[in-house]
């Protein structure tokens, strides 16, 4: 009898029945199946720097992380973190006890939440969120708590009545996402210090996924969080080499916070991956010291594929929210007659040969993203014009 209750219940554990396959492999595998130009997962279409990929390919040869690299990351890419950080922000992190390196954002993304939430507890997240954000709150045993960015004045705005009035007395975390994916939304000064002042009254801890630090234009700025008063000793701040130096599938990410944060992440860490990346740790902590020309003409580069997007899917009829950062554009489909994202989505590959996701599937109330899409456009500016091309034919 026990055996016959027991293989009566899913095999998939409960709490994350509801997730499935992810819309990006979804969308990536009906790509391929069409011919389709790709821009709806966010991976460029070329290679990062050469030196930088030949720093990899150097450590490989010198036998530099074939082997097992030590639990919180090589020595070289810690201290290239804490340089990092200190040049570009004057956040000073001891690269010992204060950096940790992980298995892309993802996994720091996870192990932080399993780390710093137990069952019950309430996570605060800006909706509409990253995927990985909701099935992380979900394995730890959280609740999370939407607060919806509105489309207001050609933008993605945060209401600060609206996040300090969902935080409860359960409240243990705030998760915040800048610039942020998909909206392309960057938090201004005001906002992230009214955040800040929210966290330390209400004693919060607070995760910042801030991969898209050096892809902010039109005069927008990236301030970590970690950087306003009170908020160091309670802020996991979470970067990534894969979105800066378009080598996404190295998956190198880190981790900076207190020395206390830091330990609880990395006690998770230890039993998700316990180390990854051996010999591209190396290289990224190449990346990370090449100069700030590199940063800049980066930015620009990105910054001209974004308006060749977004041209063309206004042209094509779209209303387009042009992003302040990272390298997505969210576009409204109700000017062209349409009003649910998904399907337009699923259709898209066959009508006009490209691929985009539906925002609603980064939405808890997915009513209120059902008319937005996401395009990306990390990709080389021919394609962009191609698809831009296809969208006004289709």
């Amino acid at each position: 009898m026990t055996g016959m209750t027991s293989s009566a219940r899913p095999h998939l554990n409960r709490r994350l029945a509801a997730f499935g396959t992810t819309i990006f492999a979804e969308m990536s595998a009906l790509a391929a199946a069409t011919g389709s130009i790709n821009l709806g997962q966010g991976f460029p279409d070329t290679d990062g720097p050469e030196e930088v990929r030949e720093a990899a390919v150097r450590a490989l040869r010198d036998g530099r992380g074939n082997q097992y690299p030590p639990g919180p990351g090589v020595p070289e890419l810690r201290s290239a973190i804490a340089a990092h950080q200190l040049r570009r922000y004057g956040l000073s992190y001891d690269p010992d006890t204060e950096v940790l390196v992980t298995a892309g954002a993802t996994e720091a993304i996870a192990a932080a939440l399993l780390a710093l939430v137990e069952p019950g507890d309430e996570v605060v997240a800006l909706e509409p969120y990253y995927d990985s954000y909701a099935a992380g709150i979900a394995m730890a045993g959280g609740r999370r708590v939407p607060v919806t960015l509105r489309p207001h004045e050609g933008a993605f705005r945060l209401d600060l009545e609206e996040l300090r009035a969902a935080v409860t007395d359960r409240t243990r975390l705030l998760l915040v996402n800048t610039p942020h994916n998909p909206t392309g939304t960057v938090l201004t000064r005001a906002e992230l210090a009214a955040i800040a002042e929210l966290a330390v009254e209400r004693n919060l801890l607070v995760v910042t996924d801030e991969v898209y630090e050096h892809l902010v234009f039109d005069g927008a700025e990236h301030l970590p969080l970690a950087a306003f008063p009170g908020m160091r000793e309670r802020t996991v701040s979470i970067g990534s080499a894969g979105k800066t130096f378009s080598f996404t599938g190295w998956k190198v990410g880190w981790v900076t916070g207190s020395p206390q944060l830091v330990a609880a992440v990395r006690a998770v860490k230890q039993f998700l991956t316990y180390v990854s990346s051996g010999p591209f740790q190396y290289a990224v902590a190449e990346a990370l010291a090449l100069p700030d020309s590199y940063f800049e003409d980066f930015r620009r580069g990105m910054l001209a594929r974004r308006d060749i997007l977004a041209e063309g899917l206004t042209a094509a009829g779209f209303g387009v929210f042009r992003p302040a950062g990272t390298y997505f554009v969210t576009a409204d489909i109700r000017p062209l007659g349409e009003k649910d994202g998904l399907a337009f989505c699923r259709a898209l590959p066959r009508r006009a040969g490209v691929v985009a996701v539906p925002n609603a599937v980064f939405y808890d109330d997915r009513e209120a993203g059902a008319p937005f899409v996401r395009f990306a456009f990390c990709k080389r500016e021919e394609v962009l014009r191609e698809a831009a091309q296809r969208l006004r034919n289709m």
